[in-house]
């Protein structure tokens, strides 16, 4: 199958999934219904759910799997590991720590609604600068030493996070950090999904434009010099791309895991690791594999709603481990 069919698939499957999740939910709507309160808008309860409710919700999964999916491919480079994911910077275990904070201790409560997404977003950030920081001082950012310091320094801001969870002793509190900590969209709103969007964007549009110096930093930092790529600074650029998009995206939803591990093995599977063909397939599987998580999220065990990383992880884990025992792909100059 070729790169164009599988770009023309994905891209319909979206579609479709995210018109189902405009009927799926709560409250199961008819899909004639929801085509009509999509193209005429008519004032009406039906109408209310698909805009107020679902319709931001559906786009915000959408986008938010599309930049895990993407900054897992570009992490994936940036270390040359096939096992690496988003995460692995320490960016969401940062973030963790700002969203601990504002639940736990009232901080940032000026901001109302805003509260939380700020506390997430500044603690993404400090997590990104101290962790690239750390790299440069200790001789440069290498794949080995960004694992390394990404880790060490996420253990650290985890164990932080639950010193702040065990010194608030609220039972609510507690709970509000585990659901956050295990990915929600619950809280979605049209005025939540313009950062994102634009984040995500420019990294798919930043990814495309350099595609030809991705493919060579896979290849090797000796083929990458030879072919003139500046080796020490795309992998800073690369970094700082991956972890901002990582600290947007984990601000609006949550550490949601697997997709970015996940989502770059069945891209390669299906392309090649060509990045040209590789970024855009992963954006759209990314955005695809989202949306309908959260759809199984909502009606799962209905009227509650699950964690997206529970669902990822029933789904993700097991799809995982078919991929890897069904194929052989190349990654990072060698064959798993």
């Amino acid at each position: 199958m070729g790169a164009a069919t599988v770009t023309v698939a994905l891209a319909a499957l979206l579609a479709v999934a995210l018109l189902g999740s405009l009927a799926f939910g709560a409250e199961v709507l008819p899909v004639a219904r929801v085509v009509d309160a999509v193209l005429q808008d008519r004032p009406g309860p039906v109408s209310t759910i698909v805009w107020d409710l679902r319709m931001p919700r559906s786009l915000l999964a959408a986008i938010v799997g599309a930049g895990l999916a993407l900054a897992g491919t570009g992490v994936q480079t940036l270390v040359r590991n096939p096992l690496a994911d988003p995460y692995l910077l320490g960016v969401s275990s940062g973030a963790s720590v700002g969203a601990t904070a504002v639940i736990t201790t009232g901080v940032l409560g000026a901001l109302g609604t805003w509260a939380l997404f700020t506390g997430a977003l500044l603690g993404a950030l400090v997590a990104g600068v101290l962790v690239g920081a750390i790299a440069v001082a200790q001789g440069g950012i290498t794949p080995i030493r960004l694992i390394l310091t990404g880790t060490v320094l996420g253990s650290a801001f985890s164990a932080t996070a639950s010193f702040l969870v065990f010194r608030a002793g609220d039972p609510a509190a507690a709970q509000s950090v585990l659901f956050w900590l295990l990915g929600s969209l619950s809280g979605a709103q049209w005025d939540r999904v313009a950062v994102p969007a634009v984040t995500v964007g420019l990294v798919l549009v930043l990814f495309l434009a350099s595609s030809g110096w991705l493919d060579a930093l896979n290849a090797g930092p000796d083929t990458a010099a030879a072919l003139g790529v500046p080796v020490t600074a795309a992998r800073a650029a690369l970094f700082a791309v991956c972890a901002t998009a990582v600290g947007v995206l984990v601000a609006v939803s949550g550490a949601v895991g697997f997709v970015g591990l996940v989502v770059p093995h069945l891209a390669r599977l299906l392309v090649g690791s060509r990045h040209r063909v590789l970024v855009p397939v992963s954006a759209l599987a990314g955005a695809l594999f989202l949306v309908v998580v959260d759809v199984a999220a909502r009606i799962a065990v209905r009227p509650t709603e699950m964690p997206l990383s529970v669902v990822t992880g029933l789904i993700g884990a097991p799809v995982f481990l078919v991929l890897m025992g069904r194929r052989r792909y190349r990654t990072a100059g060698s064959t798993a």
